[in-house]
C-alpha cells in the first residue's frame, strides 16, 4: 500500500513539475500599446478617440464621389488582415478600417461589453468621428455579424454590403482553431491569461486556410504579438461568453441593401453552406465561392477574391 501512495504521490509530482514547466516555457506577459505600435502601428496608422476608447483607424486612399469602404475584421484578426484589399483599393477609392474592442490595438471593451449590438454602435460612433455620413461596408466573420446587423439598426448609413464567410445563422464547424477552443475552457482559460505558446497561434491561424503552407512566419508574428496587447486575451474569453446563437434569418429578410457574398469554399469554421442561406435570405445578393480558400480568404488570396468586389462597386 505505502508503495502504491508513493506512486501516485510521484506521478503527481510530475505533473505539477511538468505544468510549471509548460508555464514557464511559454509564459508571455501583456505587452503594451507603446511598444506594438512600434511594429503595427505605422503610418498611416493613427488612433482616435471614439466613446472614451483609443481606437486605432487607418484611413487612406482617395474620397472621390463614391461613398467610403469600411472593413471590418473577425475574432482574434486585426485591421491587417485587409491589407492585399486595401494597397489596390485605395487606389480609386477611401477605405477605412479599424480594429474591434478586445482586438488588434485597440484593445479591450469599456464596461467588457462584446454583445453585438454593442459592436454596431461601436461602428456607428467611429463612422461619425470621422465623419462618414453613409458607407459600402464589409466584414469577415465577427466582422460580417457586425456589418449586416449595422445595415439593419441604421440603413441610412450602409449603402452596400459585402458579407465575407460572415456569421448570422447557426452552423456546424468542421474544425474551430485551438486557440478559440482554449479560451473557453475553465480554468485553461485564465492560465492563458500569461501564458501562450506561439504554435497554438500558428495552429490557430493554418486552420482557417485553405492552404495552411500559405502561413508564413511574419503572419503568425502579427497574430502572436497582437494578441499579447494589454487586456485581450481576457477580452476573447468574455466575447466568447456573450455569443449569441440564434437563427437570424427574419432579420436578414429586411436587408434590402445589394449584398456581395463571399466564400472559402474550404472554411471549415462556418461551411459554405452558411453562404448559399445569406443568398437565400438576401433579396438583393450575389454569392461567389472559392474553390480552395479558407475562411479567412481576403487575406488568403486578396487579389482573386478582389476581382467580383471591383465591378459590385462599380455599379450604382
Amino acid at each position: 500500500m505505502k508503495l502504491f501512495f508513493k506512486a501516485i504521490l510521484a506521478v503527481a509530482l510530475l505533473l505539477v513539475l511538468g505544468t510549471v514547466g509548460l508555464v514557464a516555457a511559454t509564459w508571455q506577459p501583456d505587452r503594451s500599446v507603446e511598444e506594438l505600435s512600434e511594429r503595427w502601428a505605422r503610418a498611416p496608422s493613427q488612433f482616435i478617440d471614439v466613446g472614451g476608447m483609443k481606437v486605432h483607424v487607418r484611413d487612406e486612399g482617395e474620397a472621390g464621389d463614391s461613398p467610403p469602404i469600411v472593413l471590418l475584421h473577425g475574432t482574434s484578426a486585426s485591421l491587417h488582415t485587409w491589407d492585399g484589399w486595401v494597397d489596390e483599393l485605395a487606389q480609386h477609392h477611401r477605405v477605412v478600417r479599424f480594429d474591434l474592442p478586445g482586438f488588434g490595438l485597440t484593445g479591450p471593451a469599456k464596461n467588457d461589453d462584446y454583445r453585438l449590438e454593442a459592436y454596431v454602435e461601436f461602428v456607428v460612433g467611429v463612422l461619425n468621428a470621422l465623419g462618414i455620413e453613409r458607407c459600402v461596408l464589409g466584414g469577415n466573420s465577427l466582422g460580417g455579424s457586425i456589418a449586416w446587423r449595422t445595415a439593419v439598426h441604421h440603413p441610412d448609413r450602409v449603402e452596400k454590403l459585402i458579407l465575407v464567410d460572415s456569421g448570422g445563422f447557426p452552423y456546424k464547424p468542421e474544425s474551430v482553431p485551438i486557440g478559440f477552443v482554449l479560451s473557453q475552457v475553465p480554468v485553461v482559460n485564465q492560465l492563458m491569461k500569461v501564458v501562450l505558446p506561439r504554435s497554438a497561434v500558428e495552429s490557430s491561424v493554418r486552420n482557417v486556410y485553405g492552404d495552411p503552407e500559405k502561413v508564413t512566419p511574419e503572419l503568425v508574428d502579427r497574430y502572436f504579438e497582437l494578441t499579447l496587447r494589454e487586456g485581450n486575451r481576457e477580452a476573447l474569453g468574455k466575447r466568447f461568453s456573450q455569443l449569441q446563437y440564434q437563427d437570424q434569418s427574419a432579420l436578414i429578410q429586411t436587408i434590402q441593401q445589394p449584398t456581395l457574398i463571399l466564400w472559402g469554399a474550404q472554411d471549415k469554421l462556418i461551411p459554405p453552406a452558411i453562404g448559399v442561406r445569406f443568398h437565400e435570405n438576401l433579396p438583393n445578393s450575389e454569392l461567389v465561392e472559392f474553390p480552395g480558400l479558407g475562411h479567412v480568404p481576403h487575406e488568403e488570396a486578396p487579389k482573386i477574391t478582389l476581382a467580383p468586389v471591383k465591378p459590385f462597386l462599380a455599379v450604382k
